[in-house]
């Protein structure tokens, strides 16, 4: 019988964090995940998957600490000796960096380092997952690949450009399994509230349960590549399974704008855009990337990676749920995608 994997994952409270955690519990691994201590409670996203430590089935255990704190960082990969890790917390929203820009650069780039160092003085044979980010690309012209010349057009760009290269020193300097996996844009009802399609879904939700009235928004015409977070997780998880580390482009290949996202989320929910939509200039960048779509071409030749849920499907899965949990009848076309594109769902209905 084989031996239980272990994984470490960071940023395990957000989005991606959870639906991983889901994913590799579901494959059958002990599970261990770094958490911010706060005097609220921030962990609605995996409360679902936690089990207390001392039952005999418990496969999650989760751990006090702070990228920004190598002591601690060092301490949990020596005592756990993870199989893998997933370096997915940062500092991850765009807008906010250019407010924040110097703790960007702590977290979401020195993080990474400290991981990467911690891994190294340990001398265990970690597999290291990095989640790069479609924004280093930032001016460059689409589609984007792995040859793809960065650009970074935010402080958050710029921190996430800094951890995939020391990925990629250490690497070839330590002969360390070290891939960065270059996801675009990926989606789902456990998107953070901020960002702009969970705020525009969100933002329906409201207005049907009339609690608002109007959605502020800022520039519409910026265009990005959107996929469905539960396969960009797998695609995760089949980037350290790889024979060799390198470094992958994930998306769908296709962009769509704001504007386009907008009207599909309006319609969908059969409300008129023009009537409860607002601009408000404070949500403008100081500099914005126009236009990504990937080329994930490499991911799908040697991973075997190709999404399932494409642009209008993530649009009425995200509708849907935000409806539902507004209390309101949801037209419910996202559920029907979702149960006709994936034969094993291994995540919990949001």
């Amino acid at each position: 019988m084989a031996e239980q994997k272990k994984a470490f994952i960071t940023g395990i409270t957000g989005q991606d964090g959870s639906y991983l955690a889901e994913l590799l519990l579901h494959k059958g691994y002990e599970v261990h995940g770094l958490i911010r201590r706060s005097s609220t409670f921030n962990t609605s996203r995996i409360d679902h998957i936690y089990v207390d430590p001392h039952e005999s089935d418990a496969k999650l255990y989760l751990h006090y600490g702070d990228l920004s704190d190598c002591e601690q960082i060092s301490g949990i990969i020596y005592n756990v000796k993870p199989d893998e890790i997933y370096h997915l917390g940062a500092q991850s929203h765009v807008r906010v960096s250019f407010d924040i820009p110097e703790y960007t650069g702590n977290v979401t780039g020195l993080g990474t380092t400290r991981i990467l160092e911690a891994i190294r003085r340990s001398r265990c044979k970690v597999r290291f997952y990095q989640a790069s980010s479609s924004e280093m690309f930032g001016g460059a012209k689409p589609p984007q690949d792995e040859n793809t010349a960065f650009v970074p057009r935010s402080p958050y760009a710029c921190a996430k450009v800094y951890s995939y290269w020391m990925v990629k020193n250490y690497r070839e300097g330590y002969n360390m399994f070290a891939s960065n996996g270059i996801l675009f844009n990926h989606e789902s009802p456990r998107r953070g509230e901020t960002f702009v399609t969970r705020k525009i879904t969100r933002g329906i939700a409201s207005i049907l349960a009339k609690k608002e009235k109007y959605l502020y928004l800022g520039n519409l015409e910026a265009k990005r590549d959107w996929g469905f977070s539960p396969e960009y997780v797998e695609a995760m998880w089949m980037i350290l399974q790889a024979d060799r580390p390198d470094d992958f482009v994930i998306g769908t290949g296709e962009t769509h704008s704001i504007n386009e996202f907008l009207d599909e989320a309006f319609s969908y929910a059969d409300l008129d855009r023009d009537v409860h939509v607002r601009i408000d200039p404070k949500y403008f960048r100081p500099t914005e990337v126009d236009a990504l779509r990937a080329d994930p071409s490499k991911s799908e030749k040697v991973l075997g990676w190709k999404p399932k849920v494409n642009f209008k499907d993530l649009v009425k899965i995200m509708v849907d749920s935000d409806m539902r949990s507004a209390g309101l009848e949801a037209p419910g076309e996202g559920d029907e995608i979702i149960q006709k594109k994936f034969s094993e769902k291994w995540w919990k209905k949001d």
